[in-house]
């Protein structure tokens, strides 16, 4: 089975880059392709809530988390070649925690999303040696390097 190469881009930024601003750049661009697949958004919402809590933003990254498991825990276990079992298992944990955090605050971590399928392992390692890391990492949306009036002529 060959894998969607935003798919990979995604797992790859999520896993080896921790870049979840890339994550759902890539992830919302297949999840229009894909008619809006739930599955598919609710990987999204797995980085973006991450993102948010790395930006001190607990309440949105509770709210993605929340929303993120609710869905991933109707697919099965093994769903896109990675042990979904694990990773709501984990996001529900994250988001327990978070639930909690004005009582008990705790370091901000990442996850990882397990992949079991070694096609999709053979895959990511290939997309890997193709994306190249941003250094920095986007915080946010950017305007063009170039304003709308400079390229104007008067």
């Amino acid at each position: 089975m060959a894998y969607e190469p935003l798919y990979l881009a995604f797992l790859v930024y999520f896993n080896r880059d921790r870049d979840y601003f890339e994550c759902h750049e890539v992830l919302e661009e297949l999840w229009l392709a894909r008619e809006r697949d739930p599955l598919y958004k609710a990987l999204l919402q797995t980085a973006v809530g991450l993102y948010h809590f790395r930006n001190n933003n607990v309440r949105g990254g509770l709210m993605m988390l929340n929303r993120s498991q609710e869905v991933l825990q109707q697919y099965p276990g093994d769903t896109l070649g990675i042990n979904l079992t694990k990773l709501v298992r984990e996001v529900e944990d994250y988001a327990r925690k978070l639930d909690s955090y004005a009582d008990q605050p705790f370091e901000y971590y990442d996850l990882t999303i397990e992949l079991i399928d070694p096609i999709l392992v053979e895959e990511v390692t290939a997309a890997g040696k193709e994306i190249v890391p941003n250094h920095p990492q986007r915080r946010g949306p950017q305007r063009p390097l170039t304003s709308h009036r400079a390229n104007r002529e008067f």
